[in-house]
């Protein structure tokens, strides 16, 4: 069981350009997408999240079924769903706009316990920022990467949330003790400060960064760097594409039973090419279609 932990939200997708276009709703948030994408892949997934009772917190709850996520740890709410107001530009690339006051996520609240066989809980995005829940999902990293369970990060950065960057870049690095695999895009290294070298001696096992359509790189902790390239299609829009290469990764590793610190060294250069070349392909199919719609095992073929 790979457990996600994060928020889950609704997008609203311009179906056009201007200000005062229509806006689509389409489920969203970077965890939700990130388990969605684990569902369609084949991986054992349970959401660890607050949804709201509202209608869009059932459709929501909706799609993770029919993806085949197990929705049993997923806290309730009558406060409303958070909503994230897309903009996107001529190469496809989101911006968001956010509407998370007395929402109902931002309310969640560490869990006694992991579902039992948890192998692996990820995090990251807006879940990790807005309190009171960010510090519940700190606590649930924490006691999760004492337990010895892997643990992913994705900071996934939403500049216009975070009140305090400078707190925020601090908080950011006491959580890579606690973290066995950190993937970001080159935006979010920059955003940081930081380079993967300084974050691998910090605790992770290995740093993915990605390129947009150049590519993915892994930093490892013994000093190796590999990287694949980006995978060419005609880009509706990138909504997805980032939580999709989460998913991806967490499936190959639990696919070959490497969600340690030990199996990830072992990698080497052949096994971790494969992987991101996996997640790149999976990444490009999710850019080739309007919203957030990772793709299905079927359409990936093997590892």
């Amino acid at each position: 069981m790979i457990v996600v932990a994060g928020e889950a939200l609704i997008d609203l997708v311009p179906q056009g350009a201007g200000a005062l276009v229509g806006l689509q709703p389409a489920r969203g948030g970077g965890p939700y997408n990130t388990a969605v994408a684990l569902g369609r892949l084949g991986s054992p997934t349970a959401f660890s999240s607050r949804v709201s009772r509202d209608a869009f917190g059932e459709a929501l709850l909706d799609g993770l079924r029919a993806a085949g996520v197990d929705v049993t740890p997923v806290q309730r709410g009558t406060e409303p769903t958070t909503l994230a107001v897309a903009s996107i530009d001529a190469s496809g690339s989101a911006a968001y706009s956010f509407y998370v006051e007395g929402t109902a996520d931002r309310l969640f609240e560490a869990p006694d316990r992991l579902p039992a066989g948890t192998r692996a809980v990820s995090f990251g995005t807006c879940s990790l920022v807005l309190e009171p829940g960010a510090s519940a999902y700190e606590e649930l990293m924490r006691t999760a990467a004492a337990q010895g369970v892997f643990t992913a990060l994705d900071p996934n950065i939403r500049a216009g949330l975070i009140p305090d960057a400078d707190a925020y870049r601090a908080r950011f690095k006491s959580w890579l003790p606690s973290v066995s695999l950190l993937k970001l895009s080159e935006e979010d290294a920059r955003w940081l400060g930081g380079t993967p070298r300084e974050w691998l001696a910090s605790g992770p096992s290995a740093v993915v960064v990605t390129h947009g359509g150049d590519g993915l790189t892994v930093f490892t902790r013994d000093g190796a760097e590999h990287s694949v390239p980006g995978e060419r299609v005609d880009v509706v829009d990138t909504i997805g594409a980032g939580d999709t290469v989460n998913a991806a990764l967490l499936h190959g590793l639990s696919a070959w039973d490497a969600l340690s610190s030990e199996a990830l060294a072992g990698l080497g250069a052949d096994g971790w090419r494969r992987l991101l070349r996996f997640a790149a392909r999976a990444a490009a199919i999710t850019c080739s279609r309007a919203g957030a719609e990772p793709p299905y095992a079927t359409e990936l073929g093997d590892l």
